[in-house]
């Protein structure tokens, strides 16, 4: 079968790009791979469209300050 990609043809393929790259380096490579797979992915389908969705801000206890309200603060002291 023609055009047909085997057993055997794959492990001589992770055999000559473990010589070339590297053990370190080809998990390295595989998870890029996947994340950009994934990411063209969700463009297509038009999932994880962050830009659109309102981000939630942390509050904090103390209530914001302004310029002139430290500069009031600091004429006082």
């Amino acid at each position: 079968m023609p055009g047909w990609i085997g057993l055997p043809e794959l492990i001589v393929l992770l055999v000559v790009l473990l010589l070339i790259f590297g053990p370190k380096r080809l998990p390295e490579m595989g998870r890029s791979l996947g994340k950009g797979m994934r990411e063209f992915k969700d463009s297509i389908t038009g999932k994880g469209g962050d830009d659109d969705e309102p981000v939630a801000l942390p509050r904090s206890s103390e209530p914001p300050t302004t310029v002139a309200a430290s500069a009031r603060e600091h004429d006082t002291v």
